[in-house]
């Protein structure tokens, strides 16, 4: 006789349905954790599909591809002008596109580029590698944005930090395309690093709090400055940033590659920081207590978007003072690491440095977690003995350190093969 159907055959299916669905999501959480330039790449890539099905800016997703708010031309217009834009809420999907899209240039670069330059270049601790991928990626991004700032500065009269033209013609609403381009992708950026820092996908430093403190005053002056029309004045305070930025992060990529030229690339920083970081915007806060109120229209009309009035004065000089409150706070760390230079040739940077190396971020941690799971426990060479982990320490459970899936080294662990020169340059 065939078994009666109590009902019990039918969970037996479903129960392993369950588990290939639990199976499916645990690999796929184990496929992101190491490639975690992967599910960036694929919501661009579906979002440029949806562009492809009818690609005109009758699409709404081309508001998150392209530039919205083109302005049509006066019929006495120069033909060869080039096209102006307005601002609105479509705005805000190219800034979300952007973020993504630079979420996957961030993490491929640093995991297909960057992370074998770092081995390349024998940098002992994966702790020293992550700062150095971080360091040199933000140098990157640095190199490109300042000189396109200060190109996009020199089509418009605040050439060269020229504080009146922030209030002439006030309100500034229509800019040039590589204006609106520039400024929006700068707050992409900014965006995406805030995302970084509140997913510790890079290990808090002791100025954790102020870093914090300084992207939230970043993207507020951001959105207050582009809304309200103060974006000559964003701009400048962009480039004053940008550029001191790049030398910072150059500075800190030539000391983890112990070069030669760290002591005077250091000096040339602390100039252009203090110069650009503090004079600058310095000046820029004087302006704004003398010439804000003196040039151009100033008082406040929502019908005629005139928001340059003694709310929005107060507004502005408490954040950028905020800001310089921030950039006077690292001056003091700069000058610290500046007389220790002098005093021992050591450039240690006070925030990182004296903390443990060993230590990893939140998603280098759940990286190594992923790749126990996906890998197995125990990492073994080719005798059948425990294979070293990155700590240098021979493991027989711990997590094999990875490159893009692959195993860091085959007969010696990172730390090993590069302690012997690391003592030597210490010793001198």
């Amino acid at each position: 006789m065939p078994p009666k159907n109590d009902g019990g055959g039918e969970k037996t299916p479903r129960r392993s349905k369950r588990r290939k669905v639990k199976s499916f999501f645990r690999r796929w959480k184990s496929i992101s954790l190491r490639h975690t330039w992967l599910n960036p790449l694929l919501i661009c890539l579906l979002v440029g599909s949806l562009y492809l099905i009818n690609p005109s800016p009758a699409n709404p997703v081309s508001a998150a591809l392209f530039l919205s708010y083109p302005l049509p031309r006066a019929p006495d217009a120069d033909p060869t002008a080039p096209t102006m834009y307005g601002k609105g809420r479509r705005d805000f999907a190219f800034v979300a596109f952007y973020t993504v899209l630079l979420s996957f240039t961030r993490e491929f670069l640093m995991q297909r580029l960057l992370r074998p330059l770092a081995i390349r270049f024998h940098i002992p601790s994966r702790a020293k590698q992550s700062r150095f991928m971080e360091q040199l990626y933000t140098a990157i991004y640095f190199a490109v944005f300042g000189p396109l700032g200060l190109y996009v500065m020199s089509l418009t009269p605040v050439w060269y930090f020229n504080t009146r033209a922030f209030y002439e013609g006030f309100p500034h609403r229509e800019l040039l395309g590589i204006f609106k381009a520039y400024y929006l992708l700068q707050a992409a950026y900014w965006s995406q690093q805030m995302i970084v820092l509140l997913l510790m996908l890079e290990k808090p430093r002791k100025d954790f709090r102020e870093l914090v403190g300084h992207h939230v005053i970043t993207l507020a002056l951001i959105y207050l400055s582009y809304r309200f029309h103060f974006t000559y004045m964003g701009l400048a305070v962009y480039i004053t940033h940008d550029i001191s930025d790049f030398f910072l992060a150059s500075s800190k990529t030539l000391n983890y590659l112990s070069s030669p030229l760290v002591g005077p690339y250091f000096g040339l920083f602390i100039l252009v920081w203090t110069y650009l970081r503090h004079h600058i915007n310095l000046h820029i806060l004087y302006s704004i207590l003398t010439e804000y109120s003196t040039i151009g229209p100033f008082e406040l009309n929502w019908e005629t978007e005139q928001y340059k009035c003694r709310l929005a004065q107060w507004i502005t000089f408490a954040l950028l003072a905020c800001l310089q409150a921030v950039n006077l706070f690292w001056l003091g760390l700069i000058i610290k690491i500046a007389v220790r230079f002098v005093t021992s040739k050591e450039a240690v940077d006070e925030r990182s440095e004296e903390e443990d190396e060993g230590e990893l971020s939140k998603g280098e941690r759940e990286e190594g977690v992923a790749v126990e799971e996906d890998e197995g426990d125990v990492a073994a060479n080719a005798n059948g003995r425990p294979k070293a982990t990155a700590n240098g320490k021979s493991s027989a459970n711990g997590p094999t350190v990875l490159l893009n899936g692959e195993p860091v080294g085959d007969e010696m662990p990172m730390d090993a093969a590069v302690e012997g020169p690391i003592r030597q340059r210490r010793k001198k």
